[in-house]
């Protein structure tokens, strides 16, 4: 197993194990190729972007698409998205990621990781588990427009 940066060419593995992520319990997305591969782009794209994808067995497992981005008390390092690969949920992978994530803070001067996930999905235990705080103050909004 190894982390490396993430490339643009590694987005079609990425999409591949994003959908086999997302679109099955608990989850129940319904994410197209094409639209996850925009999707994806649109962070690699990104002026701040930081990403890695962790490989086992010669293929990616799954990866971490983030940015850096200033706040007044402080640099973040904001995780947009976090996926490990079904089959391979649950043998520290994404423990590995977040590790990994955490080296790059620490190597420049990247002081705090925030994230956002659904108090429902069982993403939640794991981020607890890997010492996040929930923030009560914080209420992620939004409005369907029809």
């Amino acid at each position: 197993m190894e982390i490396r940066q993430l490339l643009k060419s590694d987005i079609p593995a990425c999409v591949e194990i994003f959908m086999e992520s997302y679109n099955r319990l608990p989850w129940n997305y319904n994410w197209k190729f094409d639209d996850a591969v925009v999707y994806l782009t649109e962070y690699f794209d990104s002026k701040q972007f930081v990403g890695y994808v962790i490989v086992d067995n010669g293929a990616i497992a799954g990866a971490m698409f983030g940015h850096k981005k200033t706040w007044w008390t402080n640099n973040q390092l904001f995780i947009d998205e976090l996926f490990v690969s079904h089959k391979r949920q649950g043998a520290g992978f994404g423990k590995k990621l977040i590790q990994h994530a955490e080296g790059f803070c620490k190597d420049n001067g990247v002081e705090m990781i925030t994230l956002m996930t659904n108090k429902f999905m069982p993403a939640l235990k794991f981020y607890d588990a890997i010492d996040f705080v929930k923030v009560d103050q914080f209420v992620f909004m939004f409005k369907q427009i029809e």
